[in-house]
């Protein structure tokens, strides 16, 4: 492990039901960093399975959305799915427009991606005290900048380095998930 992510841990016992809620939004980034490889990579390569591998990750944002849906509404959960799919087809549109020399276009694909991110850490602050504006813009805007990096060092044909940057994604990414988890246990109580 190359970064040590600090987290706040609840001292005590954790229910099953916040294990549960835990472990579901574990997977849910987990699944986020796994299926967004698998895209950057067959976008790189130009591999045959890049349809199916971009709809199983357009469908991340969906699985998202199940999850948020019992606390926060079909609306809300209708809200973050759309936001965390924007997120999604701009981090595309930022390999396509590098690997086809398109300097211009992917600048701009990388400016509305962090606007976007900008607009995620604004609804979820928004939508749960637990969860603070600038802690989810810190949090989104290092994920954007490890993706980023990935997707560069593969462009770049740095494979050990785009490995190297993963494993940080990995680990970043549980952080974003406990900081989902533990927002939605204090605001709702759950026990």
């Amino acid at each position: 492990m190359q970064a040590d992510y600090k987290h706040d841990h609840f001292h005590g016992k954790f229910t099953r039901t916040q294990v549960d809620l835990m472990n579901k939004f574990r997977l849910l980034w987990e699944q986020h960093d796994v299926w967004t490889r698998a895209t950057i990579v067959s976008l790189v390569f130009a591999l045959p399975n890049v349809d199916p591998v971009t709809a199983r990750l357009l469908r991340n944002p969906e699985d998202f959305e199940q999850v948020l849906q019992p606390f926060y509404g079909r609306r809300l959960a209708a809200g973050f799915r759309e936001l965390l799919r924007e997120h999604l087809v701009l981090a595309a549109d930022i390999v396509v427009a590098t690997k086809a020399g398109d300097e211009n276009a992917a600048a701009e694909a990388k400016r509305l991606w962090y606007i976007n991110a900008e607009e995620i850490a604004e609804f979820l602050g928004r939508i749960n005290p637990f969860w603070s504006r600038r802690e989810w813009r810190r949090l989104l805007f290092h994920h954007l900048d490890l993706v980023f990096d990935e997707a560069a060092f593969m462009l770049g044909g740095q494979f050990q380095a785009s490995v190297d940057v993963y494993d940080e994604i990995e680990l970043q990414s549980l952080v974003m998930a406990d900081t989902m988890s533990r927002g939605i246990i204090r605001q709702f109580n759950l026990r």
